[in-house]
């Protein structure tokens, strides 16, 4: 963090890799969790870097999914045996809400200055900023990833946090990446909701909605290069250096 300081960069954002993972992510949560750890060790030692801290809960689950997962009748074990079909589970939106709210409260009252849930439950900006202005935090800002599509480009990371999801997928909640329009409308509630400023993940494919997303609304707009896409462009230089 120091280095990082000193090179002029402004702000770092954390994800967490908790001992232990369960079923309703306890880490994300927790007030000695590993992130809130983290922002309080980096707060003292360096004030003036700008803390964002992401708010999702699949790092901290033992199924490695975004948000509570209900059981269809048969057991989650049938459900990794067999091939993913997705009405053989469901990811409580609402249930997931109150934990992705708590864990904003957690990471702020830790020392983190911007929260940024990705995890793309429906309502959460709002439900985020309800608890962040109850609990008296009402200058902290939220960076929403508003529009989040799937992708294999997470791969890398989703290894480094072993968070890959024992079964299905996250399409039922991460963006059709052919629907451009539908991620406009995921942009405009984030923003109708409170979100202060946007992000379109990844970066690199959808420099087109990026584009669309700051013409639209004129919003602070954020676009995140992903593990995948850093890796990529990673190989293709090292690929040149051969050369």
């Amino acid at each position: 963090a120091r280095d990082v300081h000193a090179l002029g960069v402004p702000s770092v954002i954390l994800f967490g890799l908790p001992d232990k993972k369960d079923e309703v992510a306890t880490g994300a949560w927790a007030d000695n969790g590993i992130v809130q750890q983290a922002a309080r060790a980096i707060k003292r030692e360096v004030p003036k870097l700008v803390l964002m801290g992401d708010v999702c809960l699949c790092e901290y689950m033992s199924h490695g999914h975004c948000g509570i997962v209900k059981a269809a009748p048969q057991s989650l074990g049938a459900a990794v045996a067999a091939p993913p079909i997705t009405d053989e589970y469901e990811i409580v939106n609402d249930a997931s809400l109150e934990l992705l709210a708590r864990t904003s409260v957690s990471l702020a009252k830790a020392g983190i200055d911007i929260i940024a849930p990705s995890d793309m439950m429906d309502g959460r900006v709002a439900a985020i900023r309800r608890a962040l202005d109850d609990a008296s935090l009402i200058n902290t800002p939220i960076l929403s990833y508003a529009a989040k599509f799937a992708s294999g480009f997470y791969g890398p990371f989703r290894d480094a946090a072993e968070s890959t999801p024992k079964f299905g997928d996250r399409r039922s909640h991460q963006m059709d990446p052919a629907n451009s329009n539908e991620a406009l409308r995921e942009v405009e509630q984030d923003i109708i909701e409170g979100a202060d400023i946007v992000m379109v993940k990844p970066a690199l494919p959808y420099l087109d909605i990026v584009r669309r997303v700051k013409d639209r609304f004129g919003m602070p707009t954020a676009a995140y290069n992903v593990s995948g896409e850093y890796s990529m462009i990673k190989a293709a230089g090292r690929k040149r250096l051969d050369r």
